[in-house]
């Protein structure tokens, strides 16, 4: 508590102070709109939308987790400057925690739900109860994103709207790319189960007839006895490769590879460049489905 209190007069002694320096500076013709996003695969969205016509802020910073992460003080400052905030509208927990601290120092930004219209699935992690959040490791989503993203830049900046649908348009043909390549890199495998230590890619599964593992429980390790049920399942399917998130503790994942005599592989649901991501991740899963 005292730690929020605190970073609250931290935040709002800074907007003051570019609150008084900003209110008798016009706006300039040209001047970027400023953008904000929750986490990183959400800038390569904005930017391809708004090309060079946008300054965008991430709140989740590279390398820092969306379960855990808490704003700083000067990110405030630079969302006190943005037009829109574009979140990822699914129950991911850094919004549960701080979207509406951020928003009261912005009162006049525009929200996007980048999930408006996106059917939610089941959670499959029991730290996450209720719906999945990570919607962005489906392309087919993304593009249901990337529309809910022009729409509001378009309202903020109507003057732009042609530009922005002209760049909508080119990613969404590439949205399509990356999902026709997927469906076709996985017609044929034979097995459909992967194992990760964080269940992150469940839409991701369920696009393209996929099965994940998960081996987090309640965001913690997991007991020796779950631990032994994976091992036994890995062993009967055939699996031989443990995929995890950067951010995590590799061990217990190092520790199943060892029994099933098989490795570790690091897939990042949240790096920053998606499409070439999303092939990478596409082909170790592919990988491993063998």
């Amino acid at each position: 508590m005292f730690r929020h209190v605190l970073f609250i007069a931290i935040a709002a002694v800074l907007l003051m102070t570019v609150v008084s320096c900003n209110t008798a500076v016009p706006a300039q013709v040209g001047e970027k709109m400023g953008v904000a996003v929750t986490i990183l695969p959400q800038q390569e969205f904005v930017e391809r939308v708004g090309g060079d016509k946008v300054d965008i802020t991430v709140m989740v910073p590279p390398g820092a987790s969306p379960h855990t992460y808490e704003v700083t003080p000067a990110q405030m400052v630079q969302l006190s400057k943005a037009r829109v905030y574009c979140k990822v509208g699914s129950p991911i927990e850094f919004e549960l925690a701080w979207l509406d601290k951020l928003l009261a120092q912005n009162k006049d930004i525009l929200v996007v739900d980048c999930s408006r219209g996106i059917d939610l699935i089941e959670s499959e992690d029991p730290d996450e109860p209720g719906m999945d959040p990570h919607i962005w490791t489906s392309p087919r989503n993304v593009k249901t994103m990337v529309q809910n993203i022009c729409e509001g830049m378009s309202q903020a900046d109507p003057q732009n709207r042609q530009y922005y649908e002209n760049n909508r348009d080119t990613y969404l043909k590439e949205l399509d790319e990356l999902d026709l390549g997927m469906v076709a890199l996985f017609k044929d495998s034979v097995s459909r189960t992967f194992i990760v230590y964080h269940p992150a890619w469940g839409y991701f599964a369920k696009d393209y007839g996929l099965h994940q593992l998960g081996i987090e429980q309640e965001g913690k390790e997991p007991k020796a006895a779950y631990m032994s049920r994976l091992i036994n399942e890995a062993r009967l399917q055939n699996i031989k490769v443990i995929f995890i998130s950067p951010e995590f503790d590799s061990r217990n994942a190092e520790a199943i590879a060892r029994e099933i005599g098989g490795r570790v592989i690091i897939i990042d649901p949240l790096a920053g460049d998606y499409l070439e991501n999303m092939r990478e991740v596409a082909a170790a899963f592919k990988e491993a489905l063998k």
